[in-house]
């Protein structure tokens, strides 16, 4: 059985290990695919993955600690690229360790091991990039940047540019993704538009639906019921537990932060 997955965008990094024997998970852009592992970095743009029965492991990286993980996290922003590219040789031997695992729990730990290494040697983002980072998601993208360059004691434009350069994404696009992932979340529960764009931060149903439209090119409506949203378990609501989606099983490994 052949799967087909769309997939918006999510406010991290995300690792998706291939442990599949045979032809695996087939990842689809614009005039472009790749099969395999891969990194997906923030605002992806549009993408499909797919690909026969099998097995993956999606681990989501916080933009803070995917500097560390991957080297960079700038470089992925729009970007779908090989794992192996990205880790070269290390990428495999990851891949190899992972599919010999006897069980998921086991598979968990070996993730674990590879990213506590390399958030162990790997340069970081500067403190103050990663705190309005953190700021910006607790407050669900609704801090204004004037607030988060005071807070940190640096001008706008400051905060800005360092931002840019070490997460690959200005702090107010990083604050309507953020608010988007919110209200993407909502609308998966079930929620109505009317009250989701209240309870996100937005102006009205229209700009919620502008912002929607703008991240995934649907319509809350459509993106309220789309099968699969890499967003989090609520997008399988139905689902036996264990399982991201018909005919392609796996496990995520959500949120790993610097």
């Amino acid at each position: 059985m052949f799967t087909d997955i769309a997939m918006v965008a999510h406010p991290s990094v995300s690792l998706f290990i291939d442990l599949s024997e045979g032809e695996g998970l087939v990842h689809h852009t614009p005039g472009r695919h790749r099969r395999g592992s891969v990194v997906v970095g923030l605002l992806p743009g549009e993408l499909r993955t797919g690909g026969l029965a099998g097995e993956c492991l999606q681990i989501r990286l916080d933009p803070a600690a995917a500097t560390a993980v991957l080297g960079t996290a700038t470089e992925l922003t729009g970007a779908v690229v090989s794992l192996a590219d990205v880790w070269g040789r290390d990428a495999g031997r990851a891949e190899d360790r992972l599919r010999a695992a006897a069980s998921w729990d086991e598979r968990f730990t070996i993730a674990r091991q590879i990213l506590g290494r390399r958030l162990d040697t790997c340069p970081t983002v500067a403190p103050e990039v990663a705190f309005a980072w953190r700021q910006v998601r607790s407050s669900r993208g609704r801090t204004r940047v004037d607030r988060l360059a005071d807070e940190v004691g640096w001008s706008r434009k400051r905060l800005s540019a360092r931002f840019r350069s070490q997460l690959g994404i200005t702090p107010k696009r990083a604050a309507r993704l953020v608010r988007f992932d919110h209200a993407a979340r909502l609308l998966a529960e079930g929620h109505a538009a009317a009250g989701v764009a209240g309870e996100s931060g937005y102006v009205d149903q229209a700009h919620l639906h502008r912002e929607v439209k703008s991240f995934t090119g649907h319509t809350p409506a459509a993106v309220a019921v789309a099968p699969w949203l890499a967003i989090d378990h609520v997008a399988w609501f139905g689902w036996p537990p264990g399982r991201t989606g018909p005919g392609f099983g796996g496990r995520a490994l959500r949120d790993v932060r610097g």
